[in-house]
């Protein structure tokens, strides 16, 4: 499931970012009760459908079916109320729900049908508090985060800092993040221990045989700077440094050996990423904009990743607008990797998951847009609509579509 959510929130990402939060045209008396009260500025709703298939299922070592559905919906609250001075304290509350439905993980355990294994649900609210000065542009904030799953439950906390300089052209921002997570071990069938349960719901009831806990603990920082260069061209660069340890295994998905034998996938407890970005939007004419993104991904299990992005928005009327976009991944996989049957008996970490091999991926699609003046369907309030679909390709034979529904409300 890690590389939906990622494609997903991916998707949304690229979503969020243009709706930009927009301020009151004039605040006339900071220091009147009525701007100090607690205001609703927009609300935002996003529904992504997300459907893929395949035949290297990690699950069963690397061949079978990687058939999978994911239903996903976000609605994200943005409120705020102005303080002393030119102070304003905004609130982003955000609630994400996803259930989806996975053929392959079936396999765990073939005999014993639960959540655990063919469907799930995905929980993940979240909390932003961020103070920002609007006459200097600094900003700092707090954000808290919780996520459950069946396998596992996450506690989330960061920081964020923004810096403007005095002429408004260059920004910097800084984003600090920790998960403390906790993953439910469960194995494949034929490869648990006598008394060990299946981790279903089910089993657990009846008394079928308890499991492991592992922790897994994840800490993250995003260092951006963007710089207005002239009038038509604006850069971004951004270093994203993070670390996690504990139990980064997926242990219910099998390896095989050239031996014939079998086991659960085993792989370092520590990992390092670094990725390095370098964005550039070249404004062409009032119609055209040319945002383009290149990504160099580096990380301690040897895997090396070249991404190269490119988004034309094109501006059809004054209300909307189309924007396509390609993506082009080349990845170099970790020294850990190996197919169905061929890793090395010897070997003290092993995976046969394709996510980390190498391989080549596309991703192509369009965004649609509208934003009349007097509302979508008329509407006032409902002041834009966004429609994002995708289609995926990669080297190892997966193909994937997703489709994405964006309301904004003001």
């Amino acid at each position: 499931m890690k590389k939906i959510y990622l494609c997903i929130a991916a998707l949304y990402l690229g979503i969020a970012t243009s709706h930009a939060q927009t301020k009151p045209e004039t605040v006339k008396d900071t220091s009147n009760y009525e701007t100090r009260k607690l205001q609703l500025d927009e609300i935002n709703i996003i529904s992504a459908y997300y459907h893929q298939d395949g035949n290297n299922s990690a699950v069963t070592g690397g061949i079978g079916t990687e058939k999978l559905t994911d239903f996903a919906n976000t609605i994200d609250l943005h409120m705020f109320k102005y303080g002393n001075g030119n102070t304003k304290h905004s609130f982003l509350f955000e609630l994400g729900v996803d259930h989806y439905t996975s053929a392959s993980s079936d396999k765990i355990d073939p005999n014993t049908i639960s959540s655990a294994s063919m469907q799930d649900t995905r929980i993940y609210p979240s909390l932003n508090w961020t103070v920002s000065n609007e006459k200097t542009g600094r900003a700092f904030g707090l954000t808290a985060s919780y996520s459950h799953e069946y396998d596992y439950q996450s506690f989330g906390g960061g920081v964020n800092y923004t810096w403007l300089s005095k002429n408004k052209n260059t920004q910097f921002d800084f984003k600090g993040m920790a998960f403390l997570d906790t993953w439910k071990v469960i194995l494949p069938v034929e490869l648990r221990p006598p008394g060990y349960g299946s981790g279903s719901e089910r089993d657990e009831r009846n008394g079928g045989g308890s499991v492991d806990y592992r922790p897994r603990n994840s800490f993250s920082t995003a260092l951006s700077i963007s710089q207005v260069i002239n009038t038509r061209l604006q850069a971004l660069l951004i270093v994203e440094p993070s670390y996690q340890h504990g139990l980064l295994a997926t242990k219910y998905q099998r390896d095989y050996f050239t031996d014939g034998s079998e086991r659960a996938e085993n792989l370092p407890d520590d990992r390092y990423k670094l990725p390095i970005g370098i964005r550039f939007n070249y404004f062409l004419d009032d119609h055209f904009i040319i945002r383009t993104f290149y990504r160099y991904y580096m990380d301690s299990w040897g895997i090396r990743a070249h991404t190269a992005e490119l988004e034309v928005p094109i501006k059809l009327t004054s209300f909307v607008s189309v924007s396509p976009y390609y993506r082009y991944n080349n990845q170099v996989g970790t020294r850990y990797f190996a197919p169905y049957g061929q890793h090395d008996p010897n070997a003290a970490f092993y995976t046969s998951d394709y996510d980390l091999s190498t391989l080549n991926s596309s991703f192509i699609g369009a965004n649609i847009r509208l934003a009349p003046p007097k509302g979508v369907f008329g509407w006032q309030h409902f002041s834009a609509l966004e429609i994002r679909a995708g289609h995926y390709t990669r080297s190892t034979g997966l193909t994937s579509n997703i489709v994405t529904l964006a309301m904004k409300f003001k």
